[in-house]
């Protein structure tokens, strides 16, 4: 069994700018620099031979490369806050990107995704921190001003089996098609 994902890499200065978000925050795990990417299709735990059909379809994909835009801050969670995150934008393009790795899945035999594709960049993963705290944390930073960036490729991430988490290693990279 291997646990992957398709994903996003970001370049290292946003990664780095990202990273400067942090601040003591109760039950807060940051994120590492290296670790933060964009999730398209999580497979999880697979068998190798389904994992080599999801990179094979994965290879078909046929998308334009595009621009992707990293934007304000917010949580999943509610009242029972999970994790801090930066929004991430990229409209159709993005989008259009997501429902390809979902076929290439669908196609490889795994499940359907149950969850809505909310694009975004995990910053810290969160513990028994209270929604009061996660809103004042989040109305103490400043708006994000980082750049857009090209995304020419899209990865196949594995991570800890049954576990998750980082290190990540990219397993195959796709590129995307130059338009």
């Amino acid at each position: 069994m291997i646990r992957l994902f398709a994903g996003l890499e970001l370049p290292q200065a946003h990664r780095l700018r990202l990273s400067l978000v942090r601040a003591p925050l109760p039950g807060a795990k940051w994120i590492e620099p290296d670790d933060m990417h964009i999730t398209l299709r999580f497979a999880g735990d697979i068998a190798r031979h389904a994992a080599e059909e999801f990179a094979g379809f994965l290879a078909e994909i046929d998308v334009p490369s595009f621009d992707l835009r990293i934007g304000e801050l917010g949580s999943f969670g509610g009242n029972e806050p999970r994790i801090i995150y930066a929004a991430v934008h990229g409209g159709e393009a993005l989008a259009s990107l997501h429902r390809a790795t979902e076929r290439a899945a669908r196609s490889a035999g795994l499940a359907p995704d149950r969850h809505a594709f909310k694009p975004h960049v995990t910053l810290a993963r969160l513990k028994g921190t209270r929604p009061e705290q996660v809103a004042r944390f989040l109305a103490s930073r400043a708006p994000l001003l980082l750049p857009p960036f090209r995304v020419d490729r899209f990865v196949l991430f594995s991570s800890k089996p049954r576990v998750g988490g980082g290190p990540y290693v990219v397993e195959e990279a796709f590129d995307l098609a130059a338009r």
